[in-house]
């Protein structure tokens, strides 16, 4: 099993605590960790300064690539095996694994795929991704690859944290220029018809990835780590403005969100939709999309961490602690807390190893686990006593399948 880190593109390591392997071996599997290049030394597009450099804005992902094939010459020395290779990831990586299921080098070097809380909507256009470069240069106040190449790598860092200090000082301002909540990572992957050939999306739902197995799933409350960051609309026609940043239909899907969280506050009802623009819509679309070409599994993590007095909830990155079985690391109980369901935790990482192991995701501690379909949405609730629900938002869900993106 191969795990790509997340970390927006920017930051993490596959060295965090978060990722320690020690669960993973002692139930028989190899675990690789791996780093790639991030910032503007993994996704800094300079093809339109320098035609010699097409490409440059996903050197990131062919890190992991590199990974890969590393894996398939060599992990046989470490008692593994090169036939049966499962990527994962969460957030950033989950999202390069959804990429990865696209890439022509990427071909043969994996053979299931698992993506936690990202999915194949992260990359951006070739002149969505020439505006960020022309803006990196700009704040680094270089011109030319050459001048680029002189660059020492503190400059570049420098001009890295100056651009994301800007777009974090007005963040509205920035969603609606870019008409995406993902406007504030401005390094992420690009569909530059080279290596990333077409839209991620697209090439799954017409056959690319056919064959690879894919588990995938989103948290509850997503957005709750990044409303510890942001302030969240006070009235209803800030929110209505929010709204109408992710959906053509801000009162629309004000309604839908009202009807299917009856009594939430306004700082929920965003927490809510902007889970799913970000998270769980991008990833439904993918699992139908890939469901036509091989086995697909859906999950909602949905167990509410307790740690900073209950804000946290079922926020992104909660699952991490559950999936490598490392909740009783004191090190990760500001993330979970001490005193975290062990018995959830053996029955994710089971089902995970199951998964990589044999094609299925099982394990003792859960109810048999239904495979998605091309329409319907059977999904496991990954709790302290979880449970499949067919469609476990339906009126959200059906409002999004009716509704376009602000971004499509």
């Amino acid at each position: 099993m191969v795990w790509i880190h997340g970390g927006g593109f920017e930051m993490g390591s596959g060295s965090s605590p978060l990722y320690h392997g020690e669960s993973f071996a002692r139930d028989g599997v190899v675990l690789v960790t791996l780093n790639y290049r991030l910032g503007a030394l993994g996704f800094l597009e300079l093809g339109n300064v320098d035609p010699a450099y097409a490409g440059s804005g996903n050197l990131g992902l062919l890190d992991q690539v590199a990974a890969l094939q590393w894996v398939q010459q060599n992990i046989s020395q470490f008692g593994g095996d090169a036939s049966n290779v499962t990527i994962f990831g969460e957030s950033a990586g989950a999202m390069s694994v959804s990429t990865l299921l696209t890439m022509p080098r990427a071909k043969g070097l994996f053979h299931k795929a698992i993506a936690q809380s990202g999915a194949a909507s992260a990359g951006r256009s070739p002149e969505q991704a020439s505006v960020d470069t022309a803006e990196f240069l700009e704040l680094a106040g270089l011109s030319t690859i050459e001048q680029l190449n002189e660059a020492s790598v503190q400059e570049l860092l420098a001009a890295h944290a100056a651009m994301g200090a800007a777009r974090m000082a007005d963040p509205e301002g920035l969603v609606e220029k870019h008409r995406s909540p993902l406007a504030f990572l401005p390094f992420r992957p690009v569909t530059d018809g080279q290596e990333v050939p077409s839209d991620p999306l697209a090439a799954v739902g017409q056959g690319t990835a056919a064959g690879i197995p894919l588990l995938i799933g989103t948290n509850l409350e997503e957005w709750k780590l990044f409303a510890l960051m942001t302030p969240p609309a006070t009235t209803e026609e800030g929110l209505l403005a929010r709204f109408g940043l992710v959906s053509e239909n801000p009162a629309e899907a004000l309604q839908a969100y009202r009807s299917e969280h009856p009594g939430a506050s306004l700082a929920d009802l965003e927490g809510a939709v902007l889970t799913d623009f970000v998270f769980r819509i991008p990833a439904t679309r993918l699992a139908h999309a890939q469901a036509a070409h091989a086995p697909v599994w859906q999950y909602r993590f949905d167990w509410r961490s307790p740690a900073w007095n209950g804000m946290i909830g079922a926020a992104h990155a909660v699952e991490i602690p559950f999936v490598f079985d490392l909740v009783h690391d004191h090190r990760l109980h500001v993330l979970v807390g001490p005193e975290a369901p062990a018995e959830l935790a053996s029955a994710m990482h089971l089902a995970w190893i199951e998964f990589a192991r044999a094609g299925v995701p099982a394990a003792p501690q859960l109810p048999v686990w239904p495979l998605a379909d091309v329409t319907g949405r059977p999904v496991m609730l990954l709790e302290a006593v979880s449970q499949v629900a067919l469609d476990p938002e339906p009126l959200t869900t059906q409002f999004w399948a009716s509704a376009h993106l602000a971004e499509d």
